[in-house]
């Protein structure tokens, strides 16, 4: 089953900056093959659910070793079955309407 994820990871007790942090899980998610999409409060990932849940996780545990003792994260999913439905999609069909 096809998912577009909306993930926010947040390691704790690690300092003030998370930057290294999240680009370590944005290499996760590249090496998973998914699509991915970063925003200024979290990543957006679309893939088949086993791959995107798989990259979360994976995505855990590489910030542990990196020395995070604690990580909180929200996910949003979201999954179609009358059609597929891309990152992309979502977002045109909004645009469409501002300017339509």
């Amino acid at each position: 089953m096809k998912v577009i994820a909306d993930v926010s990871l947040v390691p704790l007790g690690v300092g003030i900056s998370l930057s290294k942090y999240i680009a370590a899980c944005e290499r996760v998610f590249r090496e998973a093959g998914l699509k991915i999409n970063l925003h200024a409060y979290g990543t957006n990932l679309e893939g088949e659910w086993e791959d995107v849940m798989a990259a979360i996780k994976r995505c855990h545990e590489v910030v542990h070793e990196m020395g995070a003792p604690r990580i909180s994260t929200n996910i949003r999913l979201g999954t179609r079955t009358d059609r597929e439905q891309s990152m992309e999609d979502k977002v045109q069909s909004v645009r469409a309407k501002l300017d339509g």
